[in-house]
């Protein structure tokens, strides 16, 4: 691994508060229906030894674990490794979920036949390192998979007005590069063949109007919800706003609820 500098360290210190603010696990509740999708349409087969980096409450981990996939869930946040851990032992599957980090997964070289993230491993501040970490754990031959939202979909327009209200660390590449082509082809370039990038839709929907949308998000997101929680009351007035705007902006429902697509990349790739 690469030498943590003294910066680096606290910024990641920080970025484990922010996941372990708010709750993913009630957040994620409306994002199921998007994750199942993509994860249904890898047709993983059951005895599969598969990691999910940064994989929140268990949205994957446990829906895997149903179908005797053998999995490990591995996410940056303690409480929602607890949740992930909690939800499992109510179900009586029998599914591993550690507390690490996508930049240093704590697994010996070829440890799985698939390494996946959904939506997850994107937001790490060295993206050298979490693909050289997926690449490494992967068997020769085995699946490297990612979900990454595209600079330009709706979450992407989204994370720019986050960033304009509370801006990001300098110096630190954004998380939406993931989601361009040509940037993910050049971060795998080196041990992944055969890489297939494709665009689909996450379907957001919500039983309540946009600007209850964005009160979500602000109390049960963790980037938003510390966002958020920087701000005077005229910075939060401004903020929830502009993001309302966006998301009445870009509202496909005419019924008081909110449903509107938003873009990401599907990344499937062979480990050479």
């Amino acid at each position: 691994m690469a030498t943590m500098t003294p910066e680096m360290s606290t910024l990641k210190s920080r970025l484990k508060t922010t996941w372990e603010s708010g709750d993913y696990g009630i957040f994620a509740k409306y994002l199921e229906k998007g994750a199942l999708e993509f994860f249904d349409r890898l047709d993983i087969a059951p005895g599969t030894r598969l990691l999910d980096i940064a994989c929140g409450a268990g949205q994957l981990t446990l829906p895997a674990a149903r179908k005797r996939i053998q999995v490990v869930g591995l996410d940056l946040a303690a409480n929602l490794v607890q949740q992930a851990q909690s939800r499992a032992a109510a179900e009586g599957l029998k599914v591993e979920v550690k507390q690490g980090d996508a930049e240093d997964l704590p697994f010996a070289d070829a440890s799985f036949d698939v390494v996946m993230s959904l939506i997850g491993s994107m937001f790490a501040p060295r993206p050298e390192l979490v693909a050289s970490e997926m690449v490494r754990v992967c068997k020769p031959g085995g699946k490297i998979i990612m979900g990454n939202w595209t600079p330009n979909g709706h979450v992407g327009q989204m994370f720019k007005i986050v960033g304009k209200h509370v801006p990001p660390p300098p110096h630190v590449p954004s998380p939406l590069l993931w989601g361009d082509e040509a940037t993910c082809r050049q971060r795998f370039s080196q041990g992944v063949k055969d890489l297939r990038i494709t665009r689909y839709m996450y379907p957001f929907q919500y039983p309540f109007p946009p600007a209850k949308v964005v009160d979500y998000f602000f109390e049960y997101y963790g980037p938003t919800n510390r966002a958020y929680g920087t701000l005077n009351e005229a910075g939060k007035k401004a903020f929830h706003e502009e993001l309302t705007a966006l998301w009445s902006r870009n509202n496909t429902a005419t019924d008081g609820t909110t449903m509107l697509p938003g873009e990401y990349i599907e990344v499937v790739g062979t480990r050479s």
